[in-house]
């Protein structure tokens, strides 16, 4: 297999002449991380008109044919992580009074957590509920001053927070360890190395780890079979949600393992074996 990789560089506009150029040159499949989902369903298409098979990841482009056709699609299931991380304090904190420090409104990912996350909050309301809805931009230092202008608001006593990324989550807990309350757990999500060492030195409690090379490996699986006049898995497929906590640190799958990841897609999906 020769790969040809374009980075546009998270630019809509150099995504679109790039998938051109590759079109233009006759390649046998594309794959495709869009850059928007609007983005990859005009890829999509264009893929289409041009009779070139198309995965995409990262996204699910709509249903309704607007977007065109693919092969196959993996994605990150935003809402899914949301929900995982609210099951975990639920099972996990007793009497679980949660802050929910989020990332920045407006791209639709912090979005689609919280739809998660409310659902996850009606599922276990006898067992948990959120005290606080601070946002942390997704970054260290806006989670760091959020968290510590809550502490000192009184608005509300917690004993969980929620974090949307590991950046989130060492700001958290930077603000919690000021004023004496690094034992209150923190959630994280993604599965960052950042994320493994802050859990393994008990700065993290959880992460809902989703780890971006299965994400690879899998739409890798549907063009491989698709390229061998077979189908491999469904035609949607989730990114796994692995949660990692101090009693499974063992099943922590690293971004650049890929050896560990493979090992995980063929038992829980199926070898590449058309």
């Amino acid at each position: 297999v020769t790969v040809i990789v374009k980075d546009p560089k998270l630019d809509a506009e150099t995504q679109v002449s790039q998938a051109q150029e590759l079109i233009n040159q006759g390649v046998d499949v594309l794959a495709i991380f869009p850059v928007t989902p609007e983005n990859g369903a005009t890829i999509v298409r264009m893929a289409n008109e041009a009779g070139i098979p198309i995965a995409v990841d990262n996204t699910f482009l709509p249903d309704d044919g607007s977007a065109g056709e693919c092969i196959g699609q993996v994605a990150c299931q935003y809402g899914d992580i949301g929900y995982a991380a609210i099951e975990w304090a639920a099972n996990n904190v007793a009497d679980a009074k949660l802050l929910y420090v989020h990332g920045g409104p407006g791209e639709g990912v912090y979005e689609a957590y919280q739809v998660g996350v409310d659902r996850a909050l009606a599922d276990f309301s006898d067992k948990i509920e959120m005290v606080g809805l601070v946002n942390g931009e997704w970054v260290t230092e806006a989670s760091y001053n959020v968290t510590q202008t809550f502490v000192n608001s009184d608005i509300a006593e917690f004993n969980v927070v929620f974090a949307n990324n590991d950046a989130q989550a060492k700001g958290v807990y930077q603000a919690l360890k000021e004023y004496g309350m690094e034992d209150i757990p923190i959630i994280s999500t993604g599965g960052s190395n950042e994320g493994l060492q802050m859990l393994k030195d008990g700065q993290e409690a959880a992460n809902m780890t989703a780890p971006a090379n299965i994400q690879g490996l899998i739409e890798f699986g549907i063009i491989w079979a698709f390229m061998n006049g077979e189908e491999w898995g469904d035609a949607k497929i989730p990114l796994p949600i692995i949660p990692i906590d101090s009693s499974n640190i063992d099943e922590w799958i690293k971004w650049d393992d890929m050896d560990l990841a493979y090992a995980y897609v063929v038992e829980n999906i199926g070898a590449y074996t058309p």
